[in-house]
């Protein structure tokens, strides 16, 4: 709402990604119960709080309540953490939270540059790379490996 009108939001690059990539996903992994992707989900570890764009659990790490249901509060670091560059925004800032993920105990990251249609990834103790060719399949961690991505696909989601 700005100056007495409603004006949409146009939809980014960022948030196509950002809900193909968690939609591919659960669509892979939720059925046989080895993970869950969860989108803007606050995680709490190692004395901050962290938001990636999407947070990816193995099905045993997703925290439960008493109930068995989803908790509420996730105190611990996603198993692949995912981030997804905006306009404007900060490269070192989303690799500092990738940083502080993969020292608590994160799996993978990755940081997703639609501008360049690169794909970074990132790994404990390891120097990054770069996937940037369209035939390249990406890395995902070991409990993802059902899920098979290539740049083409992330990036075709733009075209969709």
């Amino acid at each position: 709402y700005i100056n007495g009108q409603i004006i949409q939001k146009p939809v980014r690059k960022h948030s196509t990604i950002q809900t193909e990539f968690a939609s591919v996903v659960n669509a892979s992994l939720k059925p046989q119960k080895a993970g869950r992707a969860f989108s803007e989900l606050r995680c709490t570890f190692g004395g901050q709080s962290i938001i990636p764009d999407v947070s990816v659990f193995a099905w045993a790490n997703i925290p439960r309540d008493d109930n068995g249901e989803i908790a509420n509060v996730f105190e611990i670091a996603p198993d692949w953490s995912v981030e997804i560059l905006s306009p404007g925004q900060s490269q070192t800032l989303v690799t500092k939270n990738l940083l502080h993920c993969l020292n608590h105990g994160t799996q993978m990251g990755w940081l997703i540059d639609p501008f360049e249609q690169t794909v970074f990834i990132c790994l404990p103790e390891q120097q990054p790379q770069a996937f940037d060719q369209p035939e390249q399949s990406v890395p995902v961690p070991d409990f993802a490996q059902t899920l098979k991505l290539t740049i083409a696909s992330v990036f075709g989601w733009l075209l969709e």
